[in-house]
């Protein structure tokens, strides 16, 4: 069956519907939301039942780019800088060092095992030298794995940001093998110039997107999250154009706005944690079509001893070099070099070498596809096992509560108050976004002119409103006195 523009959104839709109902079994189960996405694509591939003829790796690519956007900046946004903050040095390290030492060590392991190039065995090893977010967390969620200290935030840290790494590492030795003539030396100017770019203009493209968030004035609260999807495209492709790294600049510009006082903030992270699982069921669904199984067993032997030596040889010494300077348990290094999970972002830059047109694009692909899948059966199956082995998770009756249930558990009676606004006060003619508020607490409704508002962050406060203020403490309600400068003989 050929893709046509009469069937495309009927046979899309159906994909995406038997995905979603896989998906939900897989959390019953155990089973790795990716395996069955790619399974599904497979299935409906050219080899499979569905015999849909799908084989142009521009449009996987661009598919994937896209995805890949929302994936990472709907993990920005859900990043709380006050968990990642203690570990992000340790975050860093295995996000570049990490992935570096991945890539030589992987890379050097298949030259001496293949007929490969020393640059095209380091593409290989660039390739597949970060590991995926979305794999790591949907298996942590289904698993309901708690893990000690700060092991949850690192793998975090890590997953959400290395993807950069291995971006430029893949184009460099791609622009190596491509050009023979040119050295190693070539690729350190571009490195620097990707990362300090990419870093620099995503925190730039971060406040300049609060800012144009929060005073822009949309008719509609469904606009904003359009806005938002507006200005992380422009965040990817302005700093792409500059000769940044684009994936880099969405994610810190994420992370950045997530940790912020935004308008209709709650709809915008829902909206993109929708948006980023249509992301992943589709770019999965279209890297299963854009494979051929048939293809993928002649690779079978050798992508098992690649994968296996990527499992328990180059990631454990990646990760044990790069966090030499830190203090952490052996037990908890361990662990965290087993969760190197491969998944579609390695597959989506193995598409880099077979757009470039090298000799053993194909053979690279497949690899690559191979070792993606036998690291989420083989790790992602097993990470809750490996953390009891290892005693890094926590008991069920230690593990954290729902916030919901522990805030009815403390705190069975709300605090209320209600703050009248004097004309004098640095709250009169602000946006509610722009007074930052404590967490704790909200403004569930403004008593104006004997009539109720149901307030927002673009809400504008006016002298002689009465604010009816909820939190989950006393200490939440001097808070918010002290935020809006009312002394204590005013209260």
């Amino acid at each position: 069956m050929t893709l046509t523009i009469e069937n495309i959104l009927l046979i899309g839709s159906l994909l995406l519907f038997i995905s979603i109902i896989a998906g939900k079994t897989s959390y019953k189960f155990g089973v790795p939301t990716l395996v069955l996405f790619l399974g599904i694509g497979m299935l409906a591939g050219e080899d499979g039942i569905g015999g849909i003829t799908f084989d142009d790796p521009h449009i996987s690519q661009l598919i994937g780019v896209i995805s890949l956007n929302f994936i990472l900046f709907s993990g920005g946004l859900d990043t709380d800088w006050k968990t990642v903050k203690p570990v992000m040095k340790e975050g860093i390290a295995l996000s570049t060092l990490g992935v570096l030492l991945t890539a030589l060590t992987l890379g050097g392991f298949v030259y001496f095992i293949t007929d490969f190039t020393i640059y095209e065995s380091l593409l290989l090893g660039s390739i597949v030298s970060s590991t995926d977010a979305a794999a790591v967390f949907s298996i942590l969620r289904s698993k309901n794995l708690a893990l000690k200290t700060n092991l949850r935030p690192t793998l975090e840290m890590e997953s959400g940001s290395n993807d950069p790494m291995a971006y430029v590492l893949t184009i460099a030795f791609l622009g190596l093998v491509v050009n023979q003539d040119q050295g190693l030396a070539s690729m350190i100017p571009m490195f620097f110039q990707q990362m300090i770019i990419g870093g620099i203009a995503g925190f730039g493209f971060g406040k300049l997107s609060k800012i144009i968030i929060n005073r822009i004035k949309l008719d509609f609260e469904g606009l904003y999250p359009v806005l938002v999807i507006t200005l992380m495209f422009i965040t990817f492709s302005a700093t792409d154009f500059l000769g940044g790294n684009g994936f880099l600049a969405i994610y810190i510009c994420a992370v950045y706005l997530g940790n912020q006082y935004l308008i209709h903030k709650k709809t915008i992270l829902k909206m993109f944690d929708g948006l980023a699982w249509l992301m992943q069921i589709v770019l999965f669904l279209t890297l299963g079509l854009l494979v051929t199984p048939t293809h993928i067993m002649p690779v079978v032997g050798i992508g098992l001893v690649i994968s296996l030596f990527l499992m328990l040889v180059a990631r454990p010494i990646s990760v044990f070099l790069s966090l030499i300077p830190f203090k952490m348990k052996l037990r908890r290094r361990f662990y965290i070099s087993w969760v190197g999970l491969r998944g579609a972002v390695p597959i989506v830059f193995a598409t880099y070498p077979l757009l470039a047109g090298i000799d053993k694009a194909s053979m690279i692909f497949n690899i690559v596809f191979f070792i993606s899948l036998t690291s989420i059966l083989i790790q992602g199956t097993t990470l809750s096992i490996v953390a009891k082995w290892l005693h890094v998770s926590l008991p069920a009756k230690a593990k954290p509560k729902d916030p919901t249930d522990e805030f009815l558990l403390e705190h069975p009676k709300t605090e209320m108050r209600e703050i009248g606004i004097d004309n004098g006060n640095i709250a009169v003619g602000k946006q509610i976004v722009e007074l930052q508020f404590p967490k704790s607490a909200i403004i569930a409704m403004i008593k104006r002119d004997d009539k109720y508002i149901t307030p927002n962050g673009a809400t504008i406060i006016e002298a002689d409103d009465m604010l009816i203020v909820l939190s989950d403490s006393k200490k939440g309600i001097d808070q918010v006195f002290e935020t809006l400068e009312i002394r204590a003989s005013a209260r």
